[in-house]
């Protein structure tokens, strides 16, 4: 197996069980006839991938939450088994049961995990974490950096073991936003917050996505990434290898983790190596930053 692939899924499902303000899906609903549509999907997904001959790293990025579904629980147990399979992590709010993790492959799997302030409280949240440590699952936690909230970063940081990264992901709607003694205090947990405080130059950019890094959707349509919308195939087509092939970044600008973390000139695979899809840096240990601060 010599191509390597990086797939970013995601499916029908919008359904989740956190309300946060800031999100389009809280608190909304799927009928049980579009669960079992997003079923189907992922389900044929699943089988697809095991069965090619490529070696294959999935990121499923949902709309809503995903682990709270027994189907997407099954898929991610299956596929971090298949021989095939470097990595496959989730995107998720971590309010699942843990249980059904310890079947999984830990080798391949991990978790991309968000604490939502709103929703549930530190502690708990944090128990989640120490559950996933005895198991020896893989994860990252993270959340929005609004500047009321830093003081509850640093209470998280202090509470996670020091293996785990926590990431902030920037308010950027105003530019102005952060002052030079707010980027300090959060790189402090965060070394490397600045990087997603831009909107990074794109355009024409060389970047992995639409040639080794895909998005698909449910129905198996292909985007070069989840930010430029045009359709460049299907992966259920014969000839769906054909899309994938090196092109320079048509967008302006590149302001999400997920897209940018793939463009050539940010180097990004220098820091995450094989962490790349759960936004892990290779080598990631706490300590180091603290001695270094």
């Amino acid at each position: 197996m010599s191509k390597r692939w990086s797939i970013l899924y995601r499916g029908s499902l919008s359904s989740c069980n956190y309300g946060c303000d800031y999100c389009p899906f809280a608190k909304t609903k799927n009928t049980r006839e579009e669960l079992a549509q997003d079923k189907a999907e992922l389900d044929r997904f699943t089988q697809w991938a095991i069965n090619r001959k490529e070696w294959i790293g999935i990121l499923f990025t949902p709309w809503g939450e995903g682990l709270i579904r027994k189907h997407y629980q099954q898929a991610m147990t299956e596929l971090s088994w298949a021989k095939n399979i470097s990595k496959v992590a989730i995107q998720t709010n971590l309010s699942c049961p843990t249980q059904w993790m310890e079947k999984v492959n830990k080798e391949t799997f991990a978790l991309w995990a968000t604490y939502h302030p709103t929703q549930i409280s530190l502690e708990k949240f944090a128990e989640k974490c120490i559950e996933l440590e005895a198991m020896n699952i893989r994860y990252s936690v993270g959340f929005v950096g609004f500047k009321e909230d830093l003081d509850m970063m640093e209470k998280l940081r202090s509470l996670l073991p020091n293996s785990v990264y926590l990431w902030v992901n920037a308010n950027k709607k105003d530019p102005d936003y952060y002052a030079e003694e707010d980027f300090l205090r959060i790189e402090r947990t965060d070394p490397h917050f600045r990087t997603n405080t831009v909107y990074h130059k794109s355009v024409g950019e060389a970047c992995m996505a639409g040639h080794s890094v895909f998005s698909v959707d449910g129905e198996g349509n292909m985007t070069r990434c989840h930010f430029i919308k045009q359709r460049i195939g299907n992966i259920y087509d014969a000839d769906f290898e054909d899309s994938l092939y090196q092109r320079p970044c048509s967008n302006n600008t590149c302001g999400c983790h997920i897209g940018y973390v793939h463009m050539d000139k940010l180097k990004q695979y220098n820091l995450y190596g094989k962490g790349v899809l759960e936004r892990i840096p290779d080598q990631w240990n706490y300590e180091n930053i603290k001695a270094d601060s």
